[in-house]
């Protein structure tokens, strides 16, 4: 499944590459993008009986819109996937899909089965805590064509939130996936066998990238010998805003620079085309393009050891960390990976220092 992942992927760049180039506007969202994702909203909440409706469907302006998290919390918004029907089920599925490309929906999928390998693994301390239908949607406002509503969906390990305005995705952030096992170690029938990296690209390319800088490079690149507990910002409606560290694009040789771009639009990748598109777009077309974009390193350069970086330039901040054990207690297996916007997560202003 990696390799055929990875060849999406790669269709994915040509396609990105032709669409930045032409600098697609954002109401190519309506046709491609909007119009699906509506659609799907509304067939999943005629699926829904009236107490379901009354969990699913909130006033766009209502709070808990920004209250996201990753953790296996007791207590979520929305309704999860294993209080629903078959049809429901299908249908939340549906809505899954019509809000990620190809590439991000197996991923999504993949960390959902991963909870089956914790619950294994955990036994009797999983609970119902570690369940691959523990993953809740919740819609704010009415989905509708030129109209203004908000996604979630969002369970352990993963947090998707898209806002339409006027019928245009205008945001999409957080955009959190994360992995425990990082790589399967043990094979548990029916679930993703030893081997398995659901964010093996995220952690591959990275490592590629820093291990190709020379000394003088290293030496801007490497922010520090350890590497965090944890990403930052977590949970928190808006993202760090420390000035992006790191050496930076221009600072790179050719070839580095291809690795770098690559790896930041397999985070783009993860939603449908044209949105993708327009993160590449700012990014392009913002002060400095490429060259402010910024790399930073943090821990040793060798797997199975505690390591994270960050990207981040004046529209976006990407961040990754592998540093905690996985269930089976090996190190260095259990990671969290983001994408941001410095601009304002669900399309809120970030509040001024």
């Amino acid at each position: 499944m990696m390799r055929d992942r990875r060849r999406w992927v790669v269709a994915c760049l040509v396609v990105l590459a032709l669409a930045t180039t032409a600098l697609a506007p954002r109401a190519a969202m309506q046709a491609t993008v909007v119009l699906p994702l509506a659609e799907a909203a509304t067939e999943w909440v005629e699926t829904l009986d009236a107490g379901q409706r009354a969990r699913a469907m909130r006033p766009f302006d209502d709070a808990s819109r920004t209250d996201w998290h990753f953790v296996p919390k007791p207590q979520r918004k929305g309704v999860q996937l294993r209080d629903m029907t078959a049809a429901q089920e299908r249908a939340a599925l549906a809505l899954l899909r019509a809000s990620l490309s190809e590439a991000g929906y197996d991923k999504a999928r993949d960390i959902m089965s991963l909870d089956g390998v914790l619950r294994i693994i955990e036994g009797s301390r999983a609970k119902n805590i570690r369940d691959p239908k523990r993953y809740f949607f919740t819609i704010y406002g009415t989905p509708a064509e030129g109209g203004t509503w908000a996604l979630s969906i969002e369970g352990h390990h993963l947090s998707f939130n898209i806002v339409v305005r006027d019928g245009v995705v205008v945001d999409s952030t957080p955009q959190f996936l994360g992995a425990n096992p990082a790589e399967v170690k043990t094979t548990f029938a029916g679930l993703p066998e030893a081997g398995h990296r659901v964010l093996g690209d995220e952690e591959a390319l990275a490592f590629d990238l820093v291990r190709s800088l020379d000394a003088a490079q290293r030496d801007q690149a490497v922010l520090a010998a350890e590497a965090p507990r944890e990403i930052r910002a977590a949970g928190e409606p808006q993202p760090a805003l420390d000035p992006p560290a790191g050496i930076a694009h221009a600072d790179l040789e050719p070839a580095q620079r291809d690795v770098l771009r690559e790896l930041v639009e397999t985070y783009a990748c993860t939603m449908p085309e044209d949105v993708a598109a327009e993160r590449l777009r700012l990014i392009e077309s913002g002060a400095g393009g490429w060259d402010a974009v910024r790399f930073a390193w943090l821990g040793p350069l060798e797997p199975g050891i505690g390591h994270a970086y960050r990207i981040e330039g004046p529209s976006f901040s990407v961040e990754f960390v592998n540093n905690q054990p996985d269930a089976e207690g090996n190190p260095a297996n259990h990671v969290h990976c983001v994408w941001r916007d410095r601009t304002g997560d669900f399309d809120l202003p970030v509040p001024a220092p």
